[in-house]
C-alpha cells in the first residue's frame, strides 16, 4: 500500500552556489553522500541537485518537512547505479511509525534542472 508521495526539483545552478559554500555539503549530506558528490568533478552541481531534490522528495512522502534531519535520508547507487534510499536516526523511526516498509525513489536531470520522486510504502 501507498503511504506517501513525493515529489521536488532543484536547480543546479542553485546547486553551484550551495557548493561553493562552507558546510553546506556537511550541514545536508551523509560523509558516503559527500565523498560521491566530490567525486563527480564538473558533474558535482547536477550530482548535489538530484540528492537534494531526493531528500526533500522523501521529507515531502513522510509529511514531516524540515522537521527531520536530511543527513538522515541518504542516497546511495546499486550496481546498476540506481538510486537507492537509505534512512536511519529520526527519519528511519518515523517511516517505521507510518507503517513505511521501504521507499521507492527516481531521479532524473538535464542540465538546469534535477527531479526526484519518492514513493513510501507500507
Amino acid at each position: 500500500m501507498i503511504l506517501g508521495i513525493g515529489i521536488d526539483l532543484c536547480d543546479v545552478e542553485r546547486m553551484e552556489t550551495a557548493l561553493a559554500r562552507e558546510g553546506f555539503l556537511e550541514r545536508y549530506f551523509s560523509p558516503e553522500e559527500q565523498a560521491y558528490i566530490r567525486g563527480r568533478g564538473k558533474g558535482a552541481a547536477q550530482s548535489m541537485a538530484g540528492h537534494f531534490a531526493a531528500k526533500e522528495a522523501a521529507l515531502k512522502a513522510l509529511g514531516r518537512g524540515l522537521a527531520l534531519p536530511p543527513e538522515q535520508i541518504a542516497v546511495t547507487h546499486d550496481a546498476s547505479g540506481a538510486p537507492r534510499y537509505v534512512l536511519c536516526g529520526k527519519a528511519l523511526a518515523h517511516m517505521q511509525a507510518m507503517g513505511g516498509k521501504s521507499m521507492h525513489l527516481s531521479i532524473t536531470h538535464t542540465g538546469a534542472a534535477a527531479a526526484a520522486v519518492a514513493v513510501l510504502e507500507g
